[in-house]
């Protein structure tokens, strides 16, 4: 019976995440578009929304992808296109662009709204740049050709390694 390798977990320290979130804030700085409101990607881009908000003075609102609640977020969507399409710029703000899965579809959901499509970027702690979407702006990139890592993020360090495991086991595809 042949079973997947296990993951390598590995175990992001604080002190990284901080710098994640510096790197964001300053090519943030160092660009004449400024956003008007950070969205925080329920679960893993909360806590980095979070920081970036205080780090940057910027008001936070968040939208939930994870849960597997279907159309959980649709209604958030709709009123964040009516922000963008009424001018407002909006930053979304996640933990990892890995697959590009989450930022499609949120970028795509506020433009079938009506949104506008300038007035939307999105900021990730790490970027893979094999991804199938866009990160406007990274903290640091990874290429999962040769980086076969599962980060875990301080937030998520708290959580039983047996639950890690099999999240990562769960997208065999990001491992291999």
């Amino acid at each position: 019976m042949s079973s997947a390798p296990e993951p390598d977990l590995y175990y992001i320290p604080h002190e990284d995440f901080l710098a994640g979130v510096e790197a964001l804030a300053s090519k943030l700085e160092a660009d004449s578009w400024r956003p008007d409101v950070l969205v925080g990607v329920g679960r893993g881009g909360l806590v980095p929304a979070a920081y970036l908000s205080h780090r940057m003075d910027i008001p936070l609102l968040s939208v939930d992808h994870s849960s597997g609640e279907p159309d959980f977020a649709d209604e958030l969507l709709g009123k964040l296109a009516l922000k963008s399409s009424a001018g407002s710029r909006i930053l979304i703000v996640d933990d990892i662009n890995d697959s590009g899965s989450t930022i499609a579809h949120l970028r795509s959901g506020i433009v079938a709204q009506g949104g506008v499509e300038e007035h939307v970027r999105v900021a990730v702690l790490i970027n893979n740049l094999r991804s199938r979407a866009v990160a406007d702006y990274s903290g640091s990139d990874i290429d999962r050709a040769t980086d076969k890592r599962w980060f875990v993020f301080p937030w998520e360090a708290v959580a039983k390694p047996a639950t890690l495991v099999e999240e990562a086991l769960s997208v065999p595809e990001r491992l291999a």
